[in-house]
């Protein structure tokens, strides 16, 4: 629920815009969007105000409309369907430990730490477990069970230790999820995200067990995660008044755990954190720069798509879609003052 400041806000904001008309906020955002064209890399905008599309662009060809590969920032998603099968008593919760659920792909000679892995540590990468993204991916991807070959992955760290960014464990997810359900992960997403109008996966890869990959190789165009990233924003219910994702869950998940010894983001359950422009903002990121921005504090969802092929955090390309963000939150701060003032 937005506090009474900010519906004011949002408010003079709007007849702002109406008044200014071309000099308004429509302009900004259209200037800011003409200034990314630099970025090489970039391939789609969305901006959402108060669940309201009020930009959009696509570069070099790239369309908002048309599916995109979104990488790890479908982690975010798992993440949702985690919190929704607990609400649901699929799972039991965040504490419970996840070998008797795997029971039947564990190794031969387990290591006993495996027994105190649970669905949290999955979830905010503290399994404790080597990574099997990064240089091991091509390793794991390529052996012949990736829920086994995660399981059986030397441990690197204690559970619970520090943040170890790994696909397997989020895969791990997806076949607890499939396991305790019978049902697809794909299925799963449909039935209990379908609610959100505009939410759709249009395709997802899976391993050969059949299992969709936990947390990459997600096809989803930047409008349906816009509408993802929306029903974080507005607490989990959808635009037609449904509680989807537990609000509680989302307040879990945006609980900062661990810290990514890369960027020194915060990550809680599926989501990173930093502040940007002075406002708390929390974020799905996948490679090469699929981002899926929400910043509560200025009613704010954000989604940039980018060139799968290229590493956005070695490039600098991840932080130049920071950097858009901070530039686009100014514009609506401005806006937002300028209607004060008049």
């Amino acid at each position: 629920m937005l506090k009474r400041p900010t519906v004011i806000l949002a408010f003079l904001l709007i007849c702002s815009v109406a008044a200014h008309g071309a000099d308004g906020l429509g302009e900004r955002l259209e200037k800011l969007f003409d200034e990314a064209e630099r970025l090489t890399p970039l391939h789609t905008i969305v901006i959402a105000h108060e669940g309201s599309v009020v930009a959009e662009r696509g570069y070099r060809g790239h369309s908002p409309a048309r599916p995109a590969n979104i990488k790890s920032a479908s982690k975010s998603i798992i993440s949702a369907l985690v919190g929704i099968a607990i609400d649901k008593g699929v799972l039991q919760g965040t504490n419970q430990r996840i070998a008797p659920l795997l029971q039947a792909d564990l190794p031969a000679d387990a290591d006993p730490r495996l027994q105190e892995i649970t669905i949290g540590h999955l979830l905010s990468m503290q399994a404790g477990l080597g990574r099997t993204s990064g240089p091991n991916y091509g390793r794991w991807v390529a052996s012949d069970n990736w829920v086994r070959a995660a399981l059986a992955m030397p441990f690197d760290d204690e559970p619970g230790g520090a943040m170890l960014y790994s696909t397997g464990s989020t895969h791990l997810l997806s076949a607890i999820l499939t396991r305790r359900t019978g049902r697809s992960t794909l299925e799963l997403a449909r039935e209990w995200l379908g609610p959100q109008e505009g939410f759709s996966i249009a395709a997802w890869d899976r391993d050969r067990q059949g299992i969709y990959i936990g947390g990459n190789q997600m096809a989803m165009s930047p409008r349906s995660l816009l509408a993802f990233g929306e029903l974080y924003r507005s607490g989990g219910m959808s635009r037609g008044g449904q509680q989807i994702v537990p609000a509680d869950w989302i307040k879990l998940s945006w609980q900062p755990r661990t810290a990514s010894r890369f960027t020194g983001d915060g990550y809680g359950y599926g989501w990173f954190m930093r502040q940007i422009a002075g406002e708390a903002v929390f974020y799905g990121w996948g490679y090469g720069g699929q981002m899926v921005y929400v910043v509560p504090g200025r009613a704010l969802t954000v989604v940039m798509t980018s060139d799968e092929n290229g590493p956005a955090g070695r490039s600098g390309h991840r932080d130049d879609l920071h950097a858009l963000l901070g530039r686009i939150i100014e514009a609506m701060e401005s806006m937002g003052e300028e209607a004060l003032a008049d």
